[in-house]
């Protein structure tokens, strides 16, 4: 079975993609359901589900069904996302690093943006002024990419106070830890050496709860970075937000 399965002969080469990966209090999935929504972008490939957990859902307009693995993209807008509705299991997580870093080469995507959330409670005294910070990959090289821009901005590089083993650095030169980040450093730590895809991730610390507002703020970066605030005039929340987002309301017979 191949990776991916086309819904929608769009052409993908040239575009940026963000890949919220499954983290801390799931905000990047949170942000990416705000892009998709916002930017007005439909469903235009499915990927292989064998490398997650299962998972199957009504989807968004009510037509078919929701997989894990969906990428969203449309005619007039320049970013995809490859949303990801759960993790990839334990046993296969670099199996499905590898397919998707083929896919993006495939694609000719020319810029790959990872989203992912961090524990705040790993948070240092000095990012306390701000719950963003950016990532770039060491082979990063300027090209036509939007992400291009995001080394100018004055958004701050995360580190990580954390070493995920002995003999790891805090200098700079290395991927540092993301404690709750998922596959982000796993992602960047697994780009081969040629890679000439302008590759980055913004991330956002985070606690478990309504993460509303962060993904508000998440996305705003997004858009933001790769200079697309004329392409919305406000933010839109899917409607799946209103009904299912926290479950179903308890039911008040349960406190008498």
């Amino acid at each position: 079975m191949t990776f991916i399965k086309t819904l929608s002969p769009l052409k993908l080469s040239g575009k940026t993609i963000v890949i919220p990966v499954v983290s801390t209090a799931n905000v990047a999935q949170l942000a990416a359901d705000l892009l998709i929504a916002s930017l007005g972008l439909e469903r235009v490939a499915v990927f292989d589900s064998r490398y997650g957990i299962p998972l199957v859902g009504s989807s968004e307009d009510g037509v078919g069904i929701t997989t894990a693995f969906e990428l969203y993209g449309c005619e007039t807008s320049e970013i995809l996302v490859f949303q990801q509705r759960c993790p990839p299991l334990r046993n296969r997580k670099q199996e499905f690093i590898d397919e998707v870093l083929a896919f993006l080469r495939q694609a000719g995507v020319s810029g790959c943006l990872f989203l992912s959330g961090v524990d705040s409670s790993n948070r240092t005294d000095n990012q306390m002024f701000t719950p963003i910070y950016q990532l770039q990959s060491p082979m990063n090289k300027n090209n036509n990419s939007l992400l291009s821009r995001l080394a100018e901005s004055p958004m701050p590089t995360y580190t990580s106070p954390m070493l995920r083993r002995p003999g790891d650095s805090n200098d700079g030169t290395q991927i540092p830890f993301i404690p709750g980040g998922g596959l982000t450093r796993r992602f960047l730590l697994s780009l081969p050496r040629e890679w000439s895809i302008y590759t980055a991730a913004i991330l956002m610390f985070a606690m478990d709860g309504d993460n509303r507002a962060d993904a508000h703020l998440l996305a705003s970066a997004v858009v933001t970075v790769l200079g697309l605030e004329s392409n919305i005039k406000e933010w839109k929340e899917p409607e799946s937000w209103n009904q299912g987002l926290f479950g179903t309301p308890h039911d008040s017979t349960l406190y008498g």
